[in-house]
């Protein structure tokens, strides 16, 4: 659970996936922790579970939303058929 205050980090697929491959060559995850500047040592076994389980496309993060909801993207669309 979040604690108040806390800051989550994000970490792009290309450090996951760089963060998989050093674990697969036997490095130990404080090695990767460290050669990579992850915070939590934890998330290097939820990365490796979910690339067990679904390959790299179980390293990209699907929790961010879109930019613009749909309400912004219909009416982005309205305008442009105005300006024709």
């Amino acid at each position: 659970m979040a604690k108040k205050g806390q800051i989550f980090h994000h970490y792009s697929f290309e450090t996951k996936k760089k963060a998989v491959a050093m674990r697969l060559e036997g490095l130990t995850k404080k090695e990767v922790a460290s050669a990579l500047q992850i915070s939590d040592i934890g998330r290097l076994k939820v990365w490796m579970r979910k690339y067990r389980e679904l390959g790299e496309e179980g390293l990209v993060d699907r929790r961010r939303r879109n930019v613009h909801s749909d309400h912004d993207n219909e009416r982005d669309g309205k305008e442009l058929l105005s300006q024709v």
